[in-house]
């Protein structure tokens, strides 16, 4: 499997965990999250391993050995409210994967307008 395939598999996989959860009063934060995902990996899927987007994810380390996307808890976390554009999730895991603070950053800033 392919870099970017692999990334893909994990936004879907994080996608359907967010169309699975039941919560009160979430104003449907649920179901942008999971379509923000869906079309995360759909342009991910898209994307060559040679992609600078992509590569950027590799340099931040976000592969594991066996080139499986295995992001760490920040950047799970990250990955599981997003609900903006899937570029800028991309860049976000880069960012917040090389920057300690940021993913503190990138959490409140990704409601933003491109």
């Amino acid at each position: 499997m392919s870099k970017s395939q692999s990334v893909a598999a994990y936004l879907r996989q994080q996608a359907r965990r967010r169309l699975d959860r039941v919560e009160r009063r979430d104003e449907e934060r649920n179901a942008r999250c999971a379509l923000a995902l869906f079309d995360a990996a759909a342009y991910t899927a898209a994307l060559g391993d040679d992609d600078p987007l992509v590569t950027g994810l590799v340099e931040a380390g976000c592969f594991d050995g066996g080139q499986g996307f295995r992001p760490a808890d920040e950047i799970a976390a990250l990955i599981r409210c997003w609900e903006g554009e899937p570029w800028q999730l991309l860049l976000s895991i880069r960012t917040a994967r090389r920057t300690p603070t940021a993913s503190a950053h990138h959490a409140s800033a990704h409601h933003a307008p491109a």
